[in-house]
């Protein structure tokens, strides 16, 4: 192994054990278990939340415009681009998705227009000073300048070549997604996609690694998963209900990368390289940990500028500002209002039905509709399953399914289509899905056995 100064050692450790004590150490706070980078959103948002839903409109706004006004801009070489030019330089689609986000966020803020859009149940439940995209803005704005620390200084780079032997024959990809794994299940689901989103634009992912990662680990934290089974009224079993999560999370995990649509997708960079297996072989001489730190000190040397730590920050929050909270907005109201207003959820809930009799769950019609409407929103099966399920065993399973689900249109849905990660709508419908088919049995077979 290659000798390496005492600065470089220490611009690894220091920068590494912040970033992990940021990211990934839950602590109680205010009555629960959160992680640092949570807790700094939470004290933030509490002292701004009167200024949020407007801060984000303005946001939203200024994305919009910017995007029409690069619609007409000559496209530039990828690699030629600006910052700017990457921010707003998106095709029509997602032009007309940042238009009907500022849209219906200036609809919410001024409340005009229509009542199902604004409405507390809708659009002004994501918008509100305490909803999920004043949340999303505080939490992006310490996420985003705190991530170098996790993504500059060689910590993917030690842990994914230690992993390597473990991600890569269970689950088909690098060592490096263990830790994107790992600051969702600690931290937040969000912060795996931004993360992994990141990497992949980075060129350290190929376009089915980070479609895997983004729609298979970006799991429900923690955090998330007390409160929606305590939404539920269900509190005490959370230690069987977290248990019956991960293993459910751990199958899916497994199959999942070997089925369609993931197992379809191209095994390509970002940039066109196809994938090449010798870039995680070890060399002669190297064990993983040798090698792993050897790998970490050699990033951790190229990053010593103070100044580029904080402009990487500063442009992750701006990406994730500009990019992610319109689609969020957009997708997660529109979902909103179709499980508000419509049918549309009873109608495809239907097919689930006769799965849940067969697996022997009570009130199958009505947990039929609850485990459709996850699509729209984590919380929402929770919700509705809370009002009007009164069985223990059909309330256990619906909140284990609305957990190991992952594709929530108003957060994790949001944001995959928000980043560049290679998936779609229609991707993302069949993993929800595929997850919610596979998972039912694994869920209901526990909870049988509990109550």
């Amino acid at each position: 192994m290659k000798k390496f100064s005492l600065s470089t050692w220490l611009l690894f450790l220091v920068p590494s054990i912040i970033g992990i004590f940021l990211f990934m150490i839950p602590f109680k706070y205010d009555g629960e278990w959160k992680i640092p980078v949570a807790i700094l959103a939470n004290l933030v948002a509490g002292k701004v939340e009167s200024i949020m839903p407007w801060t984000v409109t303005i946001v939203m706004i200024l994305a919009a415009l910017g995007s029409i006004l690069y619609l007409f801009k000559k496209d530039a070489n990828p690699e030629d681009q600006t910052f700017f030019e990457k921010l707003f330089q998106v095709n029509w689609f997602w032009t007309i998705v940042r238009i009907i986000g500022a849209v219906f966020a200036v609809m919410v803020v001024v409340n005009i227009g229509p009542e199902m859009v604004r409405s507390e149940d809708t659009g002004g439940l994501l918008l509100s000073p305490t909803g999920l995209l004043s949340f999303l803005f505080t939490i992006f704005l310490f996420a985003g300048l705190l991530l170098p620390l996790l993504l500059n200084f060689g910590l993917l780079e030690f842990f994914g070549t230690m992993m390597v032997k473990i991600m890569r024959p269970l689950f088909k990809l690098p060592g490096r997604s263990s830790i994107d794994a790992l600051a969702s299940w600690i931290g937040d689901g969000t912060i795996g996609v931004l993360l992994t989103s990141k990497q992949y634009e980075d060129g350290f992912y190929t376009k089915k690694e980070a479609a895997i990662i983004g729609t298979t680990f970006s799991v429900v934290s923690i955090t998330f998963s007390i409160v929606v089974i305590e939404e539920i009224g269900l509190g005490s079993y959370f230690l069987p209900f977290y248990a019956t999560v991960v293993f459910a999370g751990i199958v899916l995990a497994f199959i999942m990368p070997r089925i369609f649509p993931l197992s379809r997708k191209p095994d390509e960079y970002i940039d066109g390289r196809p994938y090449d297996e010798t870039e995680e072989a070890l060399p002669e001489g190297y064990n993983v940990v040798s090698h792993g730190l050897e790998n970490a000190l050699t990033k951790a040397n190229k990053n010593r500028s103070i100044v580029e730590f904080v402009k990487d920050g500063l442009k992750n929050v701006l990406d994730m500002w500009v990019g992610v909270a319109p689609v969020v907005m957009a997708f997660g109201t529109i979902a909103l209002i179709l499980a508000t207003y419509t049918d549309v959820f009873v109608w495809l809930g239907k097919p689930f039905e006769p799965l849940l009799m067969v697996l022997g769950i009570p009130e199958a019609a009505e947990a039929a509709q609850t485990i459709v409407v996850g699509f729209a929103d984590m919380f929402l099966p929770a919700i509705l399953g809370g009002e009007m399920i009164e069985s223990e065993l059909t309330r256990f399973v619906i909140a284990a399914v609305s957990v190991t689900q992952l594709i929530y249109m108003s957060e994790v849905g949001g944001l995959l289509l928000g980043s560049k990660i290679p998936v779609n709508i229609l991707d993302l419908l069949i993993i929800f899905i595929l997850r919610t088919v596979i998972a039912l049995p694994i869920i209901a077979g526990v909870a049988h056995l509990l109550f």
